[in-house]
């Protein structure tokens, strides 16, 4: 049994590694500020399979808010902590690019602080495919640098990943960042293509494609990527010993520091995941073909060898089975 604080818990990640932890036996605080950037009564939803639980506590409340932050750390003492709780989106950081800073920087280091000042085993945080940015490489891996982010977005997740080395080489606090891969299914967020995708065409509206429908997504299986989350969760990060400042690999470090990627590793033209909604609806898309919008990234690619090698990691869920499983709870938590 660990104490494992958890922000952004009523989240789609969060909520349901909250659900693996208590299903375990792990004692858990939630924590999360339940914001309007989409439908809050989706994350009150979530918090209810949760809240009843005699095992878990829940906060609401800002991370960006460091005195509710310093005390929350004090009062709960956790074993370890998982930080999912941010300001997600690409196309969004264009738009507001101050939330980014005050949620993903802002925050971050908040989260640093109350891991560095109270003990924390294990500091695990949310980084994004994102990052590689520019990169064309592929599959993309932890082993290449990741310096031409093209999003805010982006550059706050590295950003992240570069304040926890910080921390792991002044203070010894094991950090794994988690590289994740366009994580979809059940209790997804409507702000993502999947959620949109099935709205519009339930509701015989058109349905805008980006990159004219070429794009290549990584789409992985929100019970793999939980499945995974525990897994690291559960050693923390440690030095390499075969790192050196000579030549520098980008994914260790000779502190306790070290970054994943967690995806399927199987990318899915979109056009291919429209069929597969269509598939599951018994319906057809009407699509209208656009160009790459402004902070895309035209395909992502997940090299997962390192997690599979260090963790076992190995996402199982087909695209068809997991677009059909949330298909299956949005008609039913919609009453379509």
């Amino acid at each position: 049994m660990k104490r494992i604080l958890v922000t952004g818990a009523s989240g789609f990640i969060g909520a349901q590694l909250v659900s693996s932890l208590l299903k375990r036996g792990d004692v858990v605080l939630g924590m999360d500020n339940h914001n309007n950037y989409y439908d809050p009564d989706l994350k009150e939803a979530r918090l209810a399979r949760n809240l009843s639980h005699t095992h878990y506590d829940h906060m609401r409340m800002d991370i960006a808010d460091r005195d509710e932050v310093t005390r929350a750390f004090k009062e709960y003492r956790p074993d370890c902590v998982v930080n999912l709780a941010a300001q997600a989106g690409v196309r969004y950081s264009i738009e507001n690019p101050h939330a980014y800073i005050e949620s993903n920087i802002v925050g971050f280091i908040n989260v640093l602080e109350g891991c560095r000042h109270n003990g924390v085993g294990h500091l695990v945080y949310a980084s994004s495919s994102s990052v590689y940015g520019a990169n064309t490489q592929m599959p993309f891996s932890i082993n290449q640098s990741v310096n031409h982010p093209l999003s805010l977005y982006a550059a706050s997740k590295k950003s992240n990943e570069l304040m926890a080395h910080a921390y792991s080489h002044l203070y010894s606090l094991p950090t794994t960042g988690l590289r994740f891969f366009t994580v979809y299914g059940p209790w997804g967020r409507p702000d993502m293509a999947l959620f949109k995708f099935t709205k519009a065409i339930l509701e015989g509206k058109t349905i805008q494609v980006f990159n004219y429908g070429k794009h290549k997504r990584d789409f992985t299986y929100i019970d793999d990527i939980v499945e995974g989350v525990v897994r690291v969760i559960d050693r923390p990060a440690s030095s390499s010993s075969t790192w050196s400042g000579a030549s520098p690999d980008p994914g260790s470090s000779s502190a306790p520091w070290c970054v994943h990627n967690i995806g399927n590793s199987k990318p899915v033209e979109l056009l291919r995941y429209i069929q597969a909604i269509e598939d599951s609806l018994g319906m057809e898309a009407r699509y209208e073909l656009l160009p790459l919008q402004p902070g895309d990234v035209p395909d992502t690619h997940a090299d997962v060898s390192a997690l599979t090698n260090d963790f076992g990691y190995r996402p199982t869920t087909s695209i068809d089975t997991g677009v059909k499983n949330f298909v299956s709870w949005y008609l039913d938590y919609y009453k379509n």
